[in-house]
């Protein structure tokens, strides 16, 4: 019987131990939150009073990229610290596989002795099997590989109701923005009763299309009208690769050039639904208030890429130009002295980051396999932090605008691979230290000759990375072929899927084919 009280005691001092040696770390993902939809991103035509005061007391990035500028892929990415081309996980690629999601955060924080949670849009199967585009078919959630589950495999849905984990919050919180703070509260309380540390990680589907906003912020942007973009519109794309302006991210989404009406429409349900996402985290944090633990409680808010809203006339993501790729990212440790908070980071970040540092927070040394970088280093000893580039890539879609670029604080080299009778490669470079929008295409200019010469030996260096690390599952190493800016049409020939058109030709084919299955059984 001592020893049976001894081991009890041992146990709750260990548990105890847990709390307050390691910090609280909570990861907040918007769904398609460019970073300039945000206050703090110097954004006066929002209301993000949330977010910016995280920013006020934390850290605030400047430069925040996604590798891959698409959910299901960064995703992926932010939990496993790889490129996307290691992660092996993407639309008509395949699942993330079972070995990979082993070494990803949540897990390996579990394994750790944290009480791990997750809602929302986990966006992806975690299977062995599967390989092609019916991701929502093959594979499965990792519900087991949490203490508490609330998450969805495809889109979820805005109405809370709708979500299998959530409905029990439906009839206070119809709109499942703020049903997913409302779990966080419980959840937050019920990790507190573990004695553990904890780490809760909550996907908001919020600004993702549809463009269905909580009725609740009506008020907020009742009556206002926006400023459009200065590199709104079809006008400023002449300078763009003919490649980009074939997928559906410039040729579709055309509520956001249709009229005025149309775009002010659209615009202002994207920031109602930033809003909310704003709101949420504001619950979030009065919880953590209220249950005495926000003093040693991480937040980490960021996006799994951004969205162009009408900039070059583009509707969506993907691309690796600004608006597309970046995504607001703050981190706020309520240790750090209050001399210290509010501070501003310059330097290149990216999502796949998001899992060593997370992981450092905890005291746990992130695998080797992980691509990303300790951000602790920049945020207390920015002058040793040496990464000074990332790679950008799209390996989803029509051939054409499946290509690769790279980035640094100052300037970014995109290189579109794909020919044919109507296009040839095409390189783009941008003075971004200066050229913020994207204006001018400085491949061509004598002025900027050596800094073309850098930019492609940076993205020479890329790609020789992937060549050696891309996964050999799910159709990777063909870019090891497709980016090669030496590589001819015949080398690339095998590796093509379909233009534009012929990529939609598919997708019609498919969806006829479902109305006459239907049509039969009925």
């Amino acid at each position: 019987m001592k020893h049976l009280i001894l081991s009890c005691i041992l146990v709750v001092i260990t548990a105890s131990s847990f709390s307050q040696d390691r910090p609280n770390i909570i990861f907040l993902l918007s769904d398609d939150q460019t970073s300039i939809a945000t206050g703090c991103y110097g954004n006066d035509q929002v209301v993000t009073p949330n977010m910016d005061a995280l920013a006020e007391e934390g850290v605030l990035f400047e430069n925040h990229y996604n590798t891959t500028a698409i959910c299901m892929a960064s995703r992926a990415i932010i939990l496993t610290g790889m490129y996307e081309y290691k992660a092996g996980c993407n639309f008509e690629h395949g699942p993330l596989r079972k070995e990979k999601f082993a070494k990803s955060y949540p897990v390996l924080l579990r394994e750790q002795g944290y009480y791990t949670g997750f809602a929302g849009k986990f966006g992806l199967a975690v299977s062995d099997d599967g390989d092609g585009t019916s991701h929502n078919k093959w594979g499965s959630l990792p519900v087991d590989d949490f203490d508490n589950w609330a998450g969805g495999l495809g889109q979820t849905s805005y109405k809370t109701s709708k979500n299998k984990y959530m409905a029990k919050y439906a009839e206070e919180y119809p709109h499942s923005t703020r049903a997913y703070a409302a779990w966080a509260e419980d959840f937050i309380i019920e990790a507190k009763a573990s004695g553990k540390p904890f780490s809760m990680s909550i996907s908001f589907k919020a600004p993702h299309m549809p463009f269905s906003p909580d009725q609740y912020f009506d008020y907020v942007y009742k009556d206002k009208t926006y400023k459009k973009p200065e590199n709104y519109g079809e006008e400023n794309a002449e300078h763009i690769a003919p490649q980009a302006k074939t997928g559906r991210q410039y040729n579709s989404y055309d509520f956001w050039r249709d009229s005025e009406e149309s775009y002010q429409k659209t615009i202002k349900n994207y920031n109602q639904l930033i809003h909310g996402v704003d709101y949420a985290l504001g619950m979030i944090r009065k919880t953590l208030e209220e249950q005495g633990i926000a003093d040693n409680t991480i937040i980490i808010f960021t996006s799994d890429n951004g969205y162009s809203c009408g900039a070059h006339s583009f509707g969506g993501k993907v691309l690796p130009y600004e608006e597309a790729s970046k995504s607001p990212l703050i981190i706020y440790d309520p240790r750090v002295p209050s001399k210290k908070r509010g501070v501003r980071r310059e330097a290149i970040t990216a999502n796949i980051d998001m899992a060593p540092t997370i992981l450092k927070y905890a005291g746990i040394e992130p695998p080797e396999n992980m691509d990303g970088e300790d951000l602790n280093l920049l945020i207390k000893k920015p002058k040793k932090f040496k990464r000074e580039t990332v790679a950008l890539t799209n390996m989803w879609g029509n051939d054409e605008i499946q290509a690769m670029g790279v980035v640094s604080q100052d300037w970014k080299y995109i290189f579109w691979q794909y020919e044919d009778d109507r296009m040839n490669p095409t390189e783009e470079l941008y003075h971004i230290g200066e050229d913020k929008l994207e204006m001018t295409n400085k491949a061509s200019d004598p002025s900027a000759k050596k800094h073309l010469e850098k930019m492609r030996a940076v993205y020479d260096e890329h790609l020789e990375k992937l060549r050696k690390e891309a996964t050999t599952d799910n159709r990777y190493q063909k870019y090891g072929v497709l980016f090669d800016r030496k590589a001819t049409a015949e080398d690339k020939k095998p590796y093509l899927i379909g233009t534009y058109e012929e990529v939609l030709k598919r997708s019609s084919n498919k969806k006829k084919k479902k109305r006459n299955k239907k049509k039969k059984k009925n």
